[in-house]
């Protein structure tokens, strides 16, 4: 059975320690007074060498694909996968919102970059986005399209020369108002009478202040302010084929495969993310029942509120042991599958947002006001049910994979 290491303890201690005195301390500010996050992150890179470690990887990948190698799992290298895992549970312990900042830039943006640019593209773009010296976003999801990203699509790309010409619009772009290098994913207008859903998609890398491209103000939301989220369009965006991810139309994987490979790891991380708020909520739960009286009794002592504690501690343990299988799995190079994948979701995601909901009612009025944080923590869990897919398109991706096996 997979358990955290002495090492991995000794980690997780110091990140917790960095949490409580350089975040928690600002929740404020990146809540409620419209604060970009970028700065703390980048302190947080700095303070643990994280930069350092992303350009070790980006050398790495650079290498495999001069080389011509196949892509391999980064991990294989003898990099534990725990050390990018603990800082997101840690992290969403206090601001969910920050790893999806964190993992759309660094993950999404310049995963994409790496897995289908030429190494050209990879010095242009990647490097920058992984080590947080520029914001990158991951524009694939448009306002009539949410479930059926793909399918769903309009933005497109028409042949202008040996470039293309870009029109369309995209929401719900995690960085989208601040990014420095937007991925885009569009369907290729050709000119012929193929029906657009089943049109090529293709994908390019935008930056910021291009004619022609708008990216709009943060969108106000229910929770995770402290990611920004917004708006990007497109009016007559020209761009070279540098712009295009491996300069072909005909990229291996293309952007159809690009952007499901991408679901698969998104929905995989989803896990570690609920069991941040899940430990957090647990713990202020816990302190409170231990604490709080009732007719001189604490309530912890009552059987409906243990009821509510246990069940939130099995859902702990639950969304733990998955984090752990994948842990373990992928120190190994096994990658999750797509109902594997959508499985872990489907099941922290909810979890994450009931064992929220379950603090709120213990501490009740108290729960209901910011001191507690557990009403922003709720907040926060509910997008988990929604981006990287509806728990509705969950379940349609697990039974398709269980039926089609």
């Amino acid at each position: 059975m997979y358990e955290w290491s002495e090492e991995h303890q000794a980690i997780i201690d110091v990140v917790r320690r960095f949490v409580d005195e350089e975040i928690r301390p600002h929740l404020d500010d990146l809540e409620h007074n419209g604060v970009p996050p970028f700065a703390v992150l980048r302190k947080f890179y700095d303070v643990f060498g994280l930069k350092a470690m992303a350009q070790e990887s980006f050398k790495r990948q650079l290498e495999r694909k001069i080389s011509g190698e196949e892509s391999v799992v980064e991990r294989r290298g003898g990099n534990d996968p725990a050390l990018t895992l603990i800082p997101t549970i840690e992290l969403c312990r206090v601001s969910p919102g920050l790893v999806t900042t964190l993992g759309v830039s660094t993950g999404l943006a310049a995963g994409t970059i790496n897995k289908l640019g030429t190494p050209a593209q990879m010095e242009r773009w990647a490097l920058d986005l992984m080590t947080l010296d520029k914001v990158g976003a991951w524009a694939i999801t448009e306002p009539d399209s949410g479930s059926d990203a793909l399918g769903g699509m309009r933005t497109s790309a028409a042949r202008d020369g040996d470039g293309y010409v870009l029109n369309g619009q995209k929401t719900w772009i995690t960085n989208g108002p601040y990014a420095d290098t937007i991925v885009l994913y569009a369907k290729l207008d050709d000119g012929d009478a193929e029906e657009m859903r089943d049109r090529k998609v293709l994908t390019f890398v935008l930056d910021a202040g291009m004619n022609g491209l708008e990216q709009a103000k943060p969108m106000r939301k229910m929770g995770q302010h402290a990611s920004p989220t917004g708006e990007i369009f497109l009016s007559d965006v020209h761009v070279g084929r540098d712009r295009l991810l491996g300069e072909s139309e005909e990229t291996k994987g293309g952007g159809r495969q690009s952007a499901k490979d991408n679901f698969v790891a998104e929905r995989a991380g989803v896990a570690a993310m609920s069991l941040g708020i899940i430990e957090e909520c647990v713990r202020i739960a816990v302190d409170y029942a231990k604490h709080r009286t009732l007719w001189g009794t604490p309530i912890g002592e009552f059987q409906l509120i243990q009821l509510k504690l246990a069940q939130m501690e099995v859902a702990r343990v639950n969304v733990r042991n998955l984090v752990f299988m994948h842990i373990e799995r992928s120190k190994n190079g096994a990658v999750p599958s797509f109902a594997e994948a959508s499985a872990m979701k489907l099941y922290s995601a909810q979890a994450a947002c009931q064992v929220a909901d379950d603090a709120i009612q213990i501490l009740g009025g108290n729960g209901y006001i910011a001191e507690y944080r557990v009403e922003q923590l709720s907040r926060d869990a509910r997008v988990l049910r929604i981006y990287a897919g509806t728990d509705e398109m969950q379940v349609v991706a697990i039974a398709k994979d269980l039926i089609r096996s």
